[in-house]
């Protein structure tokens, strides 16, 4: 029974993969389930649920070209076509760990609050910025990244559902995400019982938000945990070449430059407010947990924003998983991996260092 739970959990969590592609993706999947060939040669050095999960992706060659970055009707049907397919995800993680969820408005960017189950109001917070490319997902549809972290860390977390690309460009979401900040100072909360974390994109957005913060004279949070960071859309960078065919959700040609080109005109992708890489740290910057994979296009980007942070003298923590996808943390949570365990453990105890108990 145990064995069915897991391996039905699995193949929930799968659909999270396939609507990165597209539902017409996941109808291929449906239909033709025994002729498809696993694009992941699967290592022997992970865990027996991770195993079976990489068996399930497919070559990313196949998936459907992004819309191109100034279509704006063909973003939106993507984007709904994912909140759609994302919903029964969101309502099993809602259901596993049942937090209260809340709508709210706080520097007048809508958010959604996350109160683990059982919480307890200790004047801390753990502002998420969701990922998705920039142009995909919501706070909604990421619960499935926020509740997880919520539950991990016993922490109130606030999920800004910042404006999408096309519409959203990168001055407009970062001064977004900078708003809710100060919508919580204004309410009386210290910076220094505030963290921030986002998964892929947002993570990103998470560290050119403080960037920004720091460069207003705003001060800077507590601490900030990046998953997977999408730390230069520019695609540079060492993996940007040795993961090119091996990473089994994106192509980036294909996928991820549309989505770059319709969140930051190219003249801009190098700003470190949008590619967070190339920020200068030596002016200070909030202790750091990059947290990744080794099966992934951006690891470089993971190695670089570590450095930058680093050797500019700053507090900076690289963990690193074997064999691990894109935002494992998240993809792999309702199958119980000893990964992703492993990693939600270490964020805990590092949030808990830097914004004390």
């Amino acid at each position: 029974m145990r064995t069915l739970q897991i391996k039905l959990k699995i193949i929930g969590i799968a659909l999270l993969v396939v609507t990165l592609a597209s539902t017409w993706h996941l109808t291929r999947i449906s239909a033709q389930p025994n002729k498809l060939k696993p694009f992941v040669e699967v290592p022997d050095t992970v865990s027996p649920p991770v195993r079976k999960f990489l068996e399930l992706f497919l070559d990313p060659n196949t998936f459907p070209e992004w819309p191109a970055p100034d279509d704006i009707q063909g973003w939106k049907r993507s984007w709904e076509a994912i909140e759609a397919a994302q919903e029964p995800l969101v309502q099993a993680t809602l259901k596993r760990h049942q937090p209260t969820v809340t709508e709210r408005k706080i520097g007048r960017v809508p958010v959604l609050e996350i109160k683990p189950k059982g919480w307890k109001e200790n004047g801390k917070i753990l502002l998420h910025t969701h990922g998705g490319a920039y142009t995909l997902y919501s706070a909604h549809s990421r619960l499935t990244s926020s509740v997880a972290a919520a539950d991990a860390t016993g922490l109130r977390v606030i999920s800004i559902d910042y404006t999408v690309a096309p519409q959203g460009k990168w001055d407009r979401v970062t001064d977004q995400v900078v708003s809710v900040f100060e919508g919580l100072m204004k309410d009386g909360v210290n910076l220094k019982d505030i963290a921030i974390y986002g998964e892929s994109a947002g993570g990103a957005l998470a560290a050119g938000s403080v960037l920004k913060m720091r460069d207003k004279g705003l001060g800077m949070p507590a601490a900030v945990v990046l998953w997977s960071p999408w730390a230069d859309i520019t695609n540079r960078g060492d993996s940007a070449i040795t993961m090119k065919s091996f990473d089994p959700l994106y192509i980036y040609e294909k996928h991820l430059k549309h989505a770059a080109d319709a969140y930051a005109d190219p003249a801009d992708q190098k700003h470190p407010y949008v590619s967070p890489v190339y920020g200068d740290y030596s002016k200070g910057f909030p202790p750091t947990l990059i947290q990744g994979g080794t099966r992934e296009l951006f690891l470089s980007h993971f190695v670089r924003q570590y450095r930058a942070i680093d050797d500019a003298g700053g507090t900076a923590v690289l963990d690193l998983y074997e064999g691990m996808p894109h935002v494992f943390q998240m993809r792999l949570e309702l199958t119980e991996a000893p990964e992703t365990r492993a990693a939600m453990k270490k964020m805990n105890t590092f949030l808990k260092r830097h914004l004390g108990e």
